[in-house]
């Protein structure tokens, strides 16, 4: 006995091409959004020198931004992170893959951006409304579990070969822990700093603003981590897609079955995302810290309020 046929391919297919021949200005200008803010911070991370007196004294791009990442890296972990961030850098230059990386840390920037661009709200949606919560977990749950490879054949027909649509399957994969942990942060807060803010008369906007989000950044943080380290997984995949960069190289190296590209490609990649992945966290921490100090000055001012009341 047949079983029959759900022509649930049949009519995605549909919907793809009603989109390329209806759609296709819109997906013209996310495009040329994508691709420009990419190649604005390629240019600016992969320049070749920056002018520091213009037209007689120049510095190296290549020294100029390994200088404020390692200043970046003193900064949030002390000068044994700042020591390990210098040697990773060196290290990627050593292997000639620092274009590369540069390009693989704008498309991660760019990706990461638009996906707490869009995340953050969602999730504050989300923890203000239990139904809303409940529909878009499903949503989540499908866009984490479906394969990457899936997302580049829309991608493909409605953004062209290159960066964009690998930005756009970074996106949608990435996205889901955003949502989820600023979701999380805010349901977290301590109800009675809620209500000590309630009581001093402010809006609900303004709660938000000044006392939820505030408090609820260490797992906003968190949720950044997630999605960088969820953007440099797909890195490969987009360089399937012409988007160059460390993960074109990775897969250049499958093509010809060249250990070595492959070998130094993949570790810079290693390189980047556990420098990216410790600074996330030291500043989750450090907000962390800050939020713990917030709650407790606004219980003590509610609790003043009550005992002069």
């Amino acid at each position: 006995m047949d079983f029959p046929r759900l022509p649930l391919g049949s009519w995605a297919a549909d919907v793809v091409d009603w989109l390329v021949a209806n759609a296709h200005g819109l997906f013209d200008v996310l495009r040329t959004i994508f691709t420009s803010m990419y190649n604005a911070l390629y240019t600016l991370l992969g320049a070749d020198y920056f002018w520091i007196v213009p037209g007689q004294l120049a510095v190296t791009g290549m020294s100029l931004v390994i200088v404020v990442i390692v200043a970046i890296a003193l900064l949030a972990r002390g000068w044994v992170f700042g020591a390990g961030t210098l040697i990773g850098m060196l290290f990627i230059a050593s292997v000639a893959q620092w274009d590369n990386a540069m390009a693989t840390l704008s498309l991660v920037i760019v990706a990461t951006f638009w996906s707490l661009v869009i995340a953050i709200p969602l999730g504050i949606a989300a923890a203000k409304s239990n139904r809303f919560s409940a529909i878009i977990r499903p949503v989540l749950d499908l866009l984490q579990t479906m394969p990457a490879f899936v997302y580049l054949v829309p991608a493909l027909l409605l953004l062209r070969v290159g960066v964009a649509p690998g930005i756009v399957a970074t996106i949608l994969f990435s996205l889901a822990p955003g949502v989820r942990l600023t979701e999380l942060g805010i349901r977290g807060v301590d109800s009675e700093v809620v209500e000590a803010g309630q009581a001093f008369g402010a809006a609900p906007s303004r709660i938000l603003r000044q006392i939820q989000l505030p408090l609820a950044l260490p797992s906003i943080m968190a949720g950044v981590n997630q999605v960088i380290m969820l953007s440099l997984s797909m890195v490969v995949i987009a360089g399937m897609v012409g988007a160059g960069g460390l993960g074109g190289d990775v897969y250049a190296s499958l093509g010809r079955l060249d250990t070595a590209l492959g070998v130094e490609a993949g570790l810079s990649v290693v390189v980047i995302a556990i420098i990216l992945d410790r600074l996330t966290g030291a500043f989750g921490k450090k907000m962390g810290l800050l939020a713990q100090i917030r709650a407790f000055v606004a219980k003590r001012r509610s609790a003043k309020q009550e005992a002069a009341a």
